[in-house]
């Protein structure tokens, strides 16, 4: 038995890639415990984004340019993920912690907006005698709420993680905790699906906080024990310095702002289908509704591949910029993959596209955000993550919107004849949004491309392929 165990214990992180992130500093216990702050922003960000979308619009009668409006409030606190990750980084505390008093703070906000957010929607709804005017404030409110929770505490969280892993592991940990992250979002829209299939306003509400509950007990036990307590290290009176004066001297440790021009135009490439994807199955291609609810398995699977192969590609001592490049050529491929399906009409190629596009957004998440793990001062994680958050965030926000009114302003010509013919159906507006992600990805990779390590160690990438030259 002995001897089964060692060798289960020697096969181990060939089966699970994420088991070597742990480390003599951070045990495996302690990493995952400390990875459930990702599961509840992922929670969060699904009953936001994918839930109430739906729930709003169709069991509550709520006018869609209002839902979209109300969805779209917590982008507004995306751009102050810097400001709150520098705050972390020189916070002075009486109990000697830095990041715990913000994720706690994170988390209270995303508490109470969700708190009050089902009966803000039913006031929006109009079941019942409150003027519009206090349904909009209210609803506004608990977004405004969330939006803040969700960005500070995953600013802050990442940054603690930063803290507690040590230099040769944190690539593993970043991809670890964006698999965290997306299991989070997994589970949660199944469940809540399952939750709201026979809907109700009492099981709104009890959906939802219940959802409230589970940030509070999860965020509840990833912080427990995590930051050892520093009174002289965050003793009030000694010099602060200003963000303006941090941001400086981040920016001397390398090229932040053709690093982050790269982050924004690979996450706008990567976000403008979010909600594209599943209509583009089912109006083009003719997929039915069950079929195209697979569509996020599919993504989520190559997104799965997409974290394992980073954390293996980092682990042996690639470039992260190399890998971030390696991840906008993936997505490229899948996008190219997911144009040609229309005149193929076929499902498979749809199919394999959506697993590549998942899987170069894995690659190019890791590898952008340990990038600026790396380039990190001593005691500058928090603003070196925050601004990878904000930029991230804003911008990823941005092209959802910009790719939905693209396709129909493209559609909408498209069916009046302005491209010819040959051009005239629905297909053409799609294509149209996958076609410009390609060119930000491209144009992603010449941005990317100088910041590439001179002479750094060239593996095989995680996509097969030669390391390309610099």
């Amino acid at each position: 038995m002995s001897r089964m165990a060692r060798a289960w214990t020697r096969l181990g992180p060939e089966f699970l890639p994420f088991a070597d992130a742990a480390s003599a500093e951070l045990p495996l216990g302690r990493l995952l415990r400390l990875s459930l702050f990702q599961v509840s922003v992922g929670m969060g960000s699904v009953l936001l984004i994918g839930t109430l979308n739906r729930v709003m619009i169709v069991e509550l009668g709520v006018a869609a340019w209002l839902v979209a409006s109300m969805v779209s409030l917590p982008l507004l606190f995306a751009p102050v993920r810097a400001l709150i990750g520098h705050r972390s980084d020189n916070h002075c505390s009486a109990l000697g912690w830095r990041r715990v008093p913000y994720i706690w703070m994170g988390t209270l906000l995303q508490f109470g907006g969700l708190a009050i957010m089902p009966f803000a929607l039913i006031l929006l709804s109009g079941d019942s005698n409150a003027p519009p005017v206090v349904a909009h404030i209210a609803a506004a409110a608990a977004f405004l709420l969330v939006g803040a929770g969700l960005h500070t505490t995953q600013t802050v969280g990442l940054a603690l993680a930063t803290d507690l892993a040590p230099p040769d592991a944190q690539p593993r940990v970043v991809a670890l905790l964006s698999l965290m992250l997306l299991l989070g979002m997994v589970v949660s829209a199944v469940g809540f699906g399952a939750l709201l299939q026979h809907f109700s306003q009492i099981r709104l509400i009890q959906v939802i906080q219940g959802a409230a509950l589970a940030t509070m007990l999860l965020n509840g036990i990833a912080l427990w024990k995590q930051e050892s307590r520093n009174p002289n290290g965050t003793r009030h009176g000694r010099p602060q310095p200003g963000f303006l004066e941090s941001w400086r001297r981040l920016r001397g440790e390398g090229r932040w702002a053709r690093r982050l021009t790269a982050i924004g135009l690979g996450s706008a490439a990567f976000s403008m289908q979010d909600i594209l994807l599943e209509p583009y199955g089912g109006q083009i291609l003719g997929l039915s509704v069950a079929a195209t609810t697979t569509l996020t398995a599919l993504f989520a699977g190559g997104g799965i591949a997409g974290f394992g192969m980073a954390a293996r590609g980092l682990g042996h001592g690639m470039d992260a910029h190399r890998l971030a490049g390696f991840g906008a050529l993936a997505g490229a491929l899948g996008f190219a993959g997911v144009i040609f399906a229309a005149p193929l009409d076929s499902p498979v190629a749809f199919g394999i596209g959506t697993v590549v596009i998942g899987l170069g957004s894995g690659l190019f998440t890791v590898g952008t955000l340990t990038a600026c793990m790396e380039l990190a001062r001593t005691g500058q994680a928090g603003l070196a993550l925050g601004a990878w958050g904000a930029v991230q965030a804003s911008c990823a926000g941005g092209a959802i919107a910009a790719g939905g009114l693209l396709r129909d302003i493209v559609s909408d010509l498209a069916m009046r004849g302005a491209f010819g013919g040959a051009l005239t159906g629905a297909a053409t507006g799609y294509g149209a949004v996958y076609l410009l992600e390609i060119v930000l990805l491209f144009v992603t990779i010449a941005v990317i491309g100088p910041l590439v390590r001179v002479g750094a160690p060239r593996p095989a990438s995680p996509l097969g392929l030669a390391g390309s030259p610099s």
